[in-house]
């Protein structure tokens, strides 16, 4: 705490003039004009570029940074914008009316222009043990950071950002891109390359092999193999890596556009088997892994056509096997359909808790797409119009759909089901299918005994099934 007071008033650990220069000394980037790469000022969002400019315009150094960069380069549009400039956060934020400035192990300042929001952080540096103030820098046993919060220069940020291709520099007032570790090669070869020494690198974050598999996914790329090499021998550092963090990242993969080539290069690489609890729910229950794999394919589809998507929909696909062998056990023990699916359903989430860290406010949506299900077969009477109108009908109608294409039940039910959807009232009417199997007896009231025959009634309660 002492030293870091000391740091503070001194003014160590903020990136001052000297530090903002220093680049050159560890070999200075290659700046490319437009007219080498072609992206214009006019195809960033205004509000980078308005937060770009009015940083510069106050004296410091601003770049657009990262993955929208990348994207630029490969005729894409970025989904968002991150900033990256030598002023501190304190600095960026009194530029900025609506600002905020959030994070305690690293403050970055969020710049926000009416709907959008643009991310700015200060050059960081990747510190070298021993070198400088190790209080600012902590590490595991295995050599995972803990900590790290060292402002540094622009040519700091670019070698400790993970690989080539996220660390490029474009800078729209000039219309220039700064390339240290010649990213644009990479971009151009096709090619995911780590900065520095891969294991180094690993150790110091583990999740980093997981994006060297989504990028490659994502953009069609190959791993570099120098950086593909260690993968699967280090394969077991992800077991340090806190279980939100891990479902964080192994969410964005599944949510990428890309989940079916994401989990394919996962296998690939040997990073499964106890090492991703929720690429274990996909790859190791025979059964459901075609119902899984349709439902990825489906979320890369409705990515595509930027089609809204839900984690509580991709994450009931995910548990819905186990959820269905639960319940078969509960049924097997004499219990009824219905209150047998909803124990499951509960022991199933409960257990998920500590394997998988799904949130919980996932898990009343997920419950409804899995009760709806028994819903799907009742084709008689008032039945299928009600559920027409429920509010999850939409959810639960593409859960079933996904189940008659697997084969795990009657393709002819989800064709059932597609004409009834879109068919008229009157065609509706007629595609009513009548009840089958035994009915229920209604006594008469204020009849006599044994003279119920000619009136019996039948009476189906809106939970069971045909």
């Amino acid at each position: 705490m002492i030293r870091r007071l000391i740091n503070k008033i001194l003014g160590k650990g903020t990136p001052p003039a000297a530090a903002r220069s220093r680049g050159k000394a560890h070999g200075g980037p290659i700046i490319l004009p437009k007219s080498k790469h072609g992206v214009g000022k006019e195809k960033i969002s205004g509000c980078a570029l308005r937060t770009v400019t009015e940083l510069q315009s106050a004296g410091f150094s601003a770049f657009v940074v990262g993955g929208a960069v990348r994207d630029l380069l490969l005729g894409r549009n970025p989904k968002d914008y991150d900033v990256a400039t030598n002023a501190t956060p304190a600095e960026v934020r009194t530029r900025f009316r609506r600002s905020r400035i959030i994070g305690r192990r690293f403050q970055i300042v969020h710049v926000m222009c009416g709907q959008e929001t643009v991310e700015v952080s200060t050059f960081r540096a990747n510190q070298v043990p021993g070198e400088g103030d190790d209080d600012e820098r902590e590490t595991d046993e295995h050599g995972r950071l803990l900590r790290d919060n060292v402002f540094g220069s622009q040519v700091d940020d670019a070698l400790r950002r993970d690989f080539t291709i996220n660390a490029l520099f474009y800078d729209p007032v000039k219309e220039e891109i700064w390339d240290y570790q010649d990213g644009v090669a990479d971009l151009k070869k096709k090619r995911v390359r780590m900065i520095g020494d891969p294991i180094t690198r690993y150790r110091e974050d583990p999740v980093r092999m997981l994006r060297a598999v989504r990028f490659a996914a994502k953009l069609g790329f190959e791993i570099d193999p120098h950086t593909r090499e260690p993968i699967n021998k280090h394969a077991d550092l992800l077991a340090n890596v806190p279980r939100a963090r891990l479902f964080d990242e192994m969410l964005k993969l599944l949510m990428s556009g890309h989940a079916v080539e994401s989990v394919r290069r996962l296998r690939h690489e040997g990073l499964h088997h106890g090492l991703l609890p929720l690429l274990d729910v996909i790859l190791e229950q025979p059964l459901g892994e075609k119902f899984v794999m349709l439902a990825l394919k489906s979320t890369d589809e409705r990515v595509e056509a930027d089609k809204p998507v839900s984690p509580a929909f991709l994450f009931a696909t995910l548990l819905w096997h186990e959820v269905l062998a639960h319940a078969a056990q509960h049924e097997t023990a004499g219990m009824k359909p219905i209150p047998a699916i909803s124990e499951a359903m509960d022991e199933v989430l409960e257990r998920q808790k500590d394997k998988l860290a799904i949130p919980r406010r996932f898990d009343a949506t997920m419950k409804e797409i899995w009760l709806l299900q028994p819903r799907y077969l009742q084709r008689g009477g008032e039945r299928p119009f009600r559920l027409l109108v429920h509010p999850r009908f939409r959810s639960g109608y593409d859960f079933f759909l996904l189940r008659a294409e697997s084969g795990e039940i009657d393709p002819a039910l989800g064709d059932w089901w597609r004409t009834f959807e879109s068919a008229t009232d009157s065609e509706r009417r007629q595609m009513l299918v009548q009840d089958v199997g035994p009915k229920k007896r209604r006594r008469r009231r204020g009849g006599r005994g044994g003279d119920t025959g000619a009136s019996e009634k039948t009476a189906v309660a809106d939970g069971g099934g045909e």
